[in-house]
């Protein structure tokens, strides 16, 4: 029988190579995401992984102002409104919860379940003020790892957001917050910021950071784009969909298709262009 120092070396797993390069302890957090980014580079993780643990580090330092939904931009529904009024607005955007407001935006009395919506529907007696979940109320600075530990904690999964004087600032949701650890994920189609913010493919496609200016994303494309409006491209992106567009969703304007890469609950990151022919030219 083989000694164990003649057996064959194995090869170490992901967590004994990511501990064995990880012995250089770090200082400060500036010095411990240069060690990660190192990892990455020596294949110890992927990107996938790194992009999550940044991630983390980064929940721990944002407050919840950093991501909240504004005010302005809350789906509510208002308690004088009739179901059959407020219902198709419900399937349209398509969210499980809902600040229930009396008079304005300002005074949330409730929370309302998307799936309690169903008694309507079953012919049962429908009020909705009785189906109201509490609303919880939380501090614009509270920090978002604090939030997203009462999350859990209380199974709590939106908390509407109040400024200094008590006013409604927004609303936040626990995907907002899971969001910020995993909704940046690298995939094919991430480049580094240092990169132009178009990019074309071999295929004649551009790549396109939704913050371009409109004037440069002319140049670039050849297109004349109006930017009386809109100064950047993911603004006037945004506009032909008629509201905030997920990934993979697409769009076709001006002889331009566009196709959405990357998005969260908040805003448009990039996008994949394609220029179209011109069909309206003479031959």
């Amino acid at each position: 029988m083989a000694s164990e120092s003649e057996k064959p070396n194995q090869k170490p797993s992901l967590l004994e190579r990511l501990s064995h390069f990880l012995l250089r302890e770090p200082e400060d957090r500036e010095q411990l995401v240069t060690l990660l980014h190192s990892a990455y580079e020596n294949n110890l993780m992927d990107a996938d992984s790194l992009a999550m643990i940044e991630g983390v580090l980064q929940v721990s330092e944002m407050q919840v102002r950093d991501i909240m939904i504004p005010r302005s931009q809350m789906d509510v529904i208002d308690i004088t409104d009739p179901p059959e009024d407020f219902i198709p607005h419900v399937i349209e955007t398509a969210h499980s919860r809902f600040p229930v407001i009396e008079d304005n935006k300002n005074d949330v009395i409730g929370i309302l379940l998307a799936k309690d919506l169903l008694r309507y529907y079953a012919g049962e007696d429908f009020e909705v003020r009785d189906m109201l979940r509490p609303a919880v109320f939380i501090p614009e600075s509270k920090r978002l790892n604090v939030l997203l530990k009462e999350f859990r904690s209380t199974r709590n999964h939106i908390a509407i957001v109040v400024d200094e004087y008590g006013g409604v600032a927004g609303m936040v949701t626990i995907e907002d917050v899971l969001e910020q650890i995993v909704g940046d994920i690298e995939d094919e189609y991430d480049y580094d910021e240092d990169e132009d913010n178009i990019i074309q493919n071999a295929d004649g496609q551009y790549r396109v950071k939704a913050l371009t200016e409109i004037a440069d994303f002319n140049k670039i494309i050849g297109t004349s784009l109006r930017d009386e409006e809109f100064s950047t491209i993911g603004g006037l992106v945004v506009h032909q969909f008629g509201h905030l567009p997920k990934r993979n969703d697409e769009i076709t304007f001006d002889n331009l298709h566009v196709k959405v890469l990357r998005a969260d609950s908040r805003r448009l990151h990039s996008m994949m262009v394609e220029v179209l022919p011109d069909t309206t030219s003479s031959n």
